[in-house]
């Protein structure tokens, strides 16, 4: 069974994580948006994982790929750009967490950047 993402709101913050988290989870970068849980429908057998205190990760279980990420104490999901179908209309606002960014590449952009 596929995972089916259905958005029911605008996505906002759209950005792109530069923690070493994000990078080891997804082998470089995270890019993703956000939008309240209750505008977000998921439907199959995502695996969550509590990647630390505050927080969990969503992947699917049959191919692993990176689909979620939730803090426990906020009533908004994040969810991977990639997993969208192309032709988003979504537009990136800024880098986070730059200041554990790897040192193999440089952010070469003008988006604001949130060292963090």
């Amino acid at each position: 069974m596929l995972i089916w993402l259905g958005l029911h709101g605008q996505p906002q913050g759209a950005s792109v994580c530069h923690c070493s988290q994000c990078r080891k989870q997804s082998g470089h970068l995270w890019a993703s948006a956000h939008v309240p849980r209750a505008e977000i429908t998921i439907t199959g057998p995502v695996r969550w994982f509590e990647a630390t205190p505050t927080a969990t990760r969503g992947f699917c279980p049959r191919c692993g790929s990176s689909l979620f990420w939730a803090a426990h104490d906020e009533d908004r999901i994040s969810f991977a750009l990639g997993a969208l179908n192309p032709l988003t209309g979504l537009t990136l606002s800024k880098h986070i967490f730059t200041a554990s960014k790897g040192d193999y590449y440089d952010i070469a952009d003008d988006l604001p950047q949130i060292y963090l």
